[in-house]
């Protein structure tokens, strides 16, 4: 048998100086001396571990000598696992983003684990088990939803988020867009309504709104009423942003559900300047002197500008209108045309039955397809326009489309809810719980979009390459000792930029 010293780096980026036991290849035992953080601390472990050795310290306690279970004394024993790199990396985002300000580790405890594996509050005490991490009871947990709201953990967390993108290079322009998270029950109440589904279902639901930076990075979220209309969810977001911050000349880009006269004035009222979808079908009034000049003839990428009056009385304006046409969308419009025809055909010829499908006429109870606007759809496919009030001088027509593209970040963050953070079904029945449930939520993809922000790959691909990663806990003896995961290079190169970003 032979004994000798080694020098072990942790994980820390201190030295392990260790006595190792060994007969032939075979493992025997190791010794810890200790661990060195400086080079004087590490040439005395050396020089003790040297002195064991020579004073006839290099055999340990074997044969005869064992502990339970006919284990030999000295023989490194695994006591568990855990997936600490996942767990503190996130919790690392959490605490850079000003969470930790919050100082409720049963709220951090859900937040983290709905990014790692979304599941319901009881089964997220089976996750924590089995990353290794303490975790609160499925009791604290409940508890912890009563907290959410007494202490208005929302306002701390969109306060967080607004000082991050503020710092991150401000908020001049913000995203606004709805959706929403349907209910496992068939019974109403005064917030879960059944009303008008974006994954098209009859089961009550809420109404979600959200507000972004221009990158998708969450600033706020809203719960209404599962009937409400979109066009009254807008002004009530933006203005209690705007009061919250303190923030005047934002821009605010949303769909054309939102765009109304009301809404427009409300907003320039507000002090926001606006870039807001415009609904295809008035294309034909406003580009009329296009369309008796060239017909629907436009170059890929076009842009032409015109002027609107919305509003009556009062609250009549001229509104700037740009339009932009574009050949992939045109392309895009005809494909969607086409499947609205058929299931148009199909309600005429009664295989289908008749729902909210466009195309169809019905003469005196006889369902036919509507060609006329079939034919009209056609004429303006290509083209979107977008309603502002920003000056040509500050945003030429080139920028507005450009920046109301960028609505599809929002999009993709409520895609994130919905998909990797499980925001729906949602089982909770009174409305504090859901409350408390999306701010749950809302605080995980604000840690999911920085971190995608940081790596420039999704959040699931984040979690499925750091996850694995666990580390050992080792007892030897009387001593216990942590062992690190050995980390592939992709995992890495991971941890490295989410590292550098929260410098």
């Amino acid at each position: 048998m032979g004994s000798f010293v080694r020098r072990v780096k942790t994980a820390s980026g201190a030295t392990a100086v260790q006595i190792v036991h060994k007969r032939g290849r075979a493992l025997l035992g190791i010794e810890h001396i200790g661990s060195a953080h400086s080079d004087a601390q590490l040439a005395v472990l050396v020089q003790t571990a040297q002195a064991r050795l020579h004073a006839g310290q290099e055999t340990l306690p074997l044969g005869d000598n064992a502990a339970a279970g006919g284990r030999p004394i000295g023989t490194p024993v695994v006591e568990g696992t855990a997936s600490l790199i996942v767990w503190e990396t996130l919790a690392a985002i959490y605490d850079q983003l000003g969470f930790d300000q919050i100082h409720d580790d049963a709220f951090k405890a859900l937040v983290l684990a709905r990014i790692i594996e979304p599941t319901s509050k009881a089964d997220t005490v089976r996750v924590l088990a089995e990353l290794g991490v303490p975790g609160p009871t499925r009791v604290t947990f409940m508890r912890c939803l009563k907290r959410v709201i007494e202490r208005d953990y929302r306002t701390v967390i969109a306060s967080a988020c607004y000082t991050h993108a503020v710092g991150a290079g401000g908020v001049a322009m913000v995203l606004y867009d709805l959706t929403t998270l349907h209910f496992e029950t068939d019974m109403e109440d005064r917030l879960r309504k059944v009303g008008m589904s974006k994954e098209r279902r009859v089961d009550p639901q809420v109404t979600v709104g959200l507000l972004t930076t221009g990158s998708g990075f969450p600033l706020d979220v809203h719960v209404f009423e599962g009937n409400k209309a979109e066009t009254k969810t807008l002004i009530p977001v933006l203005t209690g942003f705007a009061e919250r911050h303190h923030v005047t000349d934002v821009i605010v880009v949303a769909d054309a559900g939102m765009l109304s006269a009301a809404n427009l004035v409300a907003l320039e009222q507000a002090g926001f300047g606006f870039i807001v979808g415009s609904k295809t079908t008035t294309a034909a009034d406003d580009l009329a002197d296009h369309f008796r000049l060239h017909g629907n003839a436009f170059a890929d990428g076009q842009i032409i500008e015109t002027i609107r009056t919305m509003g009556t009385g009062g609250q009549a304006r001229d509104r700037r209108v740009v339009y932009e046409y574009s050949f992939k969308r045109s392309q895009h419009d005809n494909r969607a045309i086409n499947k609205m025809i058929e299931r148009a055909q199909a309600v005429a010829a009664g295989t289908r039955p008749l729902k909210k499908d466009r195309f169809v006429k019905i003469t005196n109870t006889v369902k036919d397809v509507d060609w006329k606007l079939v034919d009209r759809a056609r004429y303006l496919a290509g083209l979107k326009g977008y309603v502002t009030n920003i000056d040509p001088d500050i945003m030429d027509g080139q920028q507005v489309c450009v920046a109301y593209h960028e609505l599809y970040q929002v999009e993709r963050s409520f895609r994130m809810t919905k998909s990797d953070l499980a925001a729906r079904p949602i089982f909770h029945r009174i409305r504090d719980s859901i409350e408390a449930h999306l701010t749950i939520v809302f605080a995980a993809l604000a840690i999911s979009r920085e971190a995608q922000a940081r790596t420039g790959i999704s959040i699931k691909k984040i979690v499925q390459s750091l996850r694995p990663l666990r580390s050992a806990t080792i007892s030897l003896g009387h001593q216990q000792l942590t062992a690190p995961p050995r980390i592939p290079d992709h995992a890495q190169s991971i941890l490295d930029d989410l590292a550098q970003g929260g410098h």
